[in-house]
């Protein structure tokens, strides 16, 4: 088949719907990546005109640019928009452009979660600018501490904004690292095994699992904040039992781990164009991704260097302060890397080599005053000093923006289909180099004179005043020059000349299609055989066209894509991907008025809108699967596979999976707090502790044994051809049983009492909300089997169920027993 004909058998297939609908409709990864982009670039700049507002108000004693609420809402906004609404959307926009053709695929591996998670992402943002224009955005700090936090001194609903539009949001990063895992693991090409992916791949890979992480605390830390704020539940009050160290706690345990986040994509970033840049390949493959994964680990343990001074014991200080120093090793094994892979290459000095030589530089230094606040002593000093926010921009921006610039001039052939012709990049590269060691050196000198961050305005007599003046002034330079980059990035995208395929010669998959890739991403699923597929076969493209690959012949008149084995790459199945379909962006809107619905005290509006996103989960999952058996289907090159809806573990319960990795640990931090409270909040637990008796344990563990064994027995019926009636119901039975025992806490407890009560309604609704979700997902199931949806060839559907049964009824049975253990110990 020659390549044109392919292409007119594949278009009308993979195309968007015509006009604005397709704006809405769209669940292609090019289309949505490239509005994320837009978006992600959107927040930017609104978080670059706080900080110039900021520097402005700054830039004198006294000054009288902002009153201090303002000032306050301004702050806070910034923080919040450069760490949430842009450094993290960003690299999940140009990573859900970017995977599918990196990794010889035709989209990602949920289509319509990522049409979800964009809009998610878009309308929260929206939510946060509109608050700001309307003078009731966040102003407690982009950490909100309470008590500073609670309702006593933040009585307005500029908290509860941040609190329920920041949970809301993240549904959109929880969304993109189920995309990505599942993705990466299973949908690529044919003979890309693990120790041949792109390493930029490697590194999504380990930051995706790290949101599924690190991004639970930070969620039950808003939840359950937003719950003392609404009905008074005490968890952070000492008076009643709480403490506001569990925030920081809880914060902390994202927040550092998000540093981490934000710096790997534009490590891989660097992997992916340094060696392009220097003509070579990466030297040390295995150890970089030994040091990614390294990394990844260690973030977890440093949480606690943002609290060396809140009374941590000195052993704690010890340990964490270690660990806060020992991911200096793996950071410096990806430098080290990249230096040798200078060393043993020729670097041509493009734009894209030009940002990564501004990152070694400022990184490092980032990294150097890193170690120094992991030194307790040190720590101490500068803790809450401007020293302080110096670090954090130097690691940011020189860590996180300046690989990321180099990333978008190295792949806007790829975003474009264009060559850059304009030259303003290299004059914005220069004016933002200048501007911003001129701010932020200064910075670190005001923070080492005393400077304390957070502040709106401060003394004359101070000895700050000339370094701020200069600060501020080098702040507009930095501004300028980043305006010039997305200025330049935005001529040479829509004005410059079209380019040729592969202008730098590059040796990844991305590069083997035409440019701007087209909405299938690749015409035909290849097989390789190393890193560089490119390099070793220059033809590949032409044979990729021509459908020479996998799936080269649209026979079957629908989206499909191949499914790989997770280690070896080999084919497993095929992949039929849903149509074009609004559900995700009407979806996206319900779940936004039920999560801003509380911020007005609209329950009854909450209660409607859950109802209406569980209607269109419903529809959503109904649109799956199919009624009849397709049996071995040919998927090109004398290879026959099973479709998604005829395997054991299909890619919804490989998306399961991880989420529920993400659910777990939502549980284990609310485990975490019960155990923090217990073990160093006053008054706990309280004289009145919660008494199970006897009978409640037992109807727990009936729940539990009917819960997980009929599930089982009614996926062996499906199997075997036979009734699943009786299992999938006593299924039903056993969790209904676990959310009555759940309830029976409630009833023996007062939500607002005392944190040990407000704790035990939290477990409690978990444990019931669960039982009530897979409840239904028991009854959709047995509607599906009503209708003929399931077969014994078709039973990976109740896979997916039993697999979210057994964790309902694992965290049902931790839960309850947590709960249930101070009167048994009593």
């Amino acid at each position: 088949m020659t390549a044109l004909r392919l292409h007119k058998a594949l278009y009308p297939i993979w195309r968007n719907d015509p006009g604005w609908k397709g704006v809405l409709t769209t669940v292609n990864n090019n289309t949505i990546g490239t509005m994320f982009i837009l978006g992600a670039t959107g927040m930017f700049l609104a978080g670059g005109i706080l900080a110039m507002l900021i520097r402005a108000q700054l830039a004198s004693p006294r000054s009288a640019f902002m009153g201090p609420e303002i000032y306050n809402e301004i702050f806070t906004m910034h923080g919040t928009i450069m760490m949430f609404l842009f450094a993290i959307p960003f690299f999940e926009a140009l990573t859900v452009f970017l995977l599918p053709g990196m990794l010889g695929t035709r989209d990602l591996a949920f289509p319509r979660l990522s049409s979800y998670g964009f809009w998610c992402y878009m309308i929260g943002a929206t939510i946060m600018i509109v608050a700001l224009v309307a003078g009731v955005a966040p102003d407690g700090g982009w950490f909100m501490y309470p008590p500073l936090s609670s309702s006593a001194y933040s009585s307005g609903i500029n908290t509860d904004i941040w609190l329920l539009g920041i949970s809301f949001i993240e549904i959109s990063a929880i969304g993109a690292a189920v995309e990505v895992v599942v993705t990466v693991l299973r949908y690529r090409a044919v003979g890309m095994s693990l120790d041949k992916l792109p390493i930029f791949a490697w590194y999504m890979l380990v930051v995706a699992v790290m949101i599924l992480t690190a991004f639970p605390p930070m969620i039950l830390g808003s939840l359950i904040l937003e719950l003392e704020r609404a009905f008074d539940m005490p968890f952070f009050q000492a008076e009643h039992g709480g403490d506001s160290l569990l925030w920081q706690h809880l914060f902390w345990l994202f927040g550092h781990p998000e540093v981490y986040i934000i710096f790997l994509p534009a490590a891989g970033v660097i992997s992916m164009v340094l060696p392009v840049m220097a003509r070579t390949t990466l030297l040390g493959y295995g150890w970089v991704v030994a040091a990614a994964i390294s990394l990844a680990v260690l973030s977890f343990g440093l949480w606690v260097h943002h609290m060396f001074t809140t009374g941590i014991p000195h052993m704690g200080l010890a340990f964490f302060s270690a660990v806060s120093t020992l991911v200096a090793v793996p950071t410096g094994v990806q430098i080290f890397a990249w230096i040798g892979t200078l060393w043993k290459g020729r670097p041509e000095m493009h734009l894209p080599m030009l940002w990564i030589l501004g990152f070694f530089v400022t990184f490092v230094m980032g990294g150097l005053t890193g170690v120094m606040v992991a030194m307790v002593p040190f720590d101490w000093q500068a803790h809450d000093s401007y020293f302080v926010v110096a670090h954090l921009h130097y690691v940011l921006i020189g860590g996180y923006v300046f690989p990321m610039i180099a990333g978008i001039y190295y792949w806007l052939p790829v975003l474009t289909g264009r060559k850059r012709f304009f030259r303003m990049g290299e004059t914005a590269f220069w004016l933002v180099m200048v501007g911003f060691h001129g701010t932020f050196l200064l910075l670190h000198w005001a923070g080492l004179l005393g400077m304390r961050r957070r502040i709106d305005t401060f003394e004359a007599g101070s000895g700050w005043e000339l370094i701020n003046f200069l600060a501020s002034i080098s702040s507009f330079i930095l501004a300028i020059g980043f305006g010039l980059v997305i200025l330049d990035v935005a001529v040479n995208a829509f004005v410059a000349v079209r380019g040729r395929r592969n202008p730098w010669n590059a040796g990844t998959l991305e590069w083997a299609t035409p440019i701007p890739g087209p909405a299938y991403n690749v015409a035909s699923i290849p097989v390789v055989s190393s890193r560089y597929p490119l390099h070793d076969n220059p033809d590949l493209p032409v044979q990729i066209a021509r459908g020479e690959g996998f799936l080269g012949e649209p026979t079957r008149n629908r989206r499909e894509s191949l499914a790989v084995s997770v280690s070896r790459g080999e084919p497993e199945f095929i992949a039929v991907f849903p149509k074009n379909t609004i559900v995700p962006f009407v979806m996206a809107v319900v779940t936004s008025v039920m999560f801003m619905a509380p911020v007005f005290k609209w329950y009854l509006l909450m209660f409607i809108a859950a109802a209406g996103v569980t209607v269109l989960a419903l529809v959503w999952a109904w649109a799956n699967g199919s009624r009849g058996n397709e049996g071995l289907l040919d998927a090109g090159r004398g290879v026959f596979l099973p479709p998604h809806t005829e395997v054991a573990h299909p890619p919804g319960w490989w998306g399961s999976l991880f989420l529920l990795l993400a659910n777990s640990v939502l549980f284990g931090s609310l485990l975490f707090g019960y155990a923090f409270l217990w073990t160093v909040a006053p008054n706990w637990p309280p004289p009145q502790i919660l008494q199970a008796g006897f009978w409640w344990p037992v109807l727990a563990l009936a729940g539990t044994a009917l819960a997980s064994g009929g599930i089982r027995l009614g996926d062996r019926a499906i199997r075997d051809d036979g009734a699943p009636w009786l299992g999938l119901l006593a299924s039903l039975a056993g969790l209904a049983a676990l959310g009555t025992a759940a309830a029976t806490i409630m009833m023996g407890t007062t939500y607002n009492a005392h944190a040990y009560d407000a704790t035990l309604w939290v477990i409690a609704g978990y444990v019931i909300f669960h039982a009530s979700v897979v409840g239904l997902m028991v009854l959709f199931l047995l509607c599906r089997i009503g209708t003929g949806y399931i077969s014994p060839r078709r039973f990976g559907e109740a896979r997916v169920v039993r697999l979210w049964i057994d964790y309902a009824v694992l965290t049902a049975i931790l839960g309850l027993g947590a709960a249930w253990l101070p009167g048994v110990l009593a």
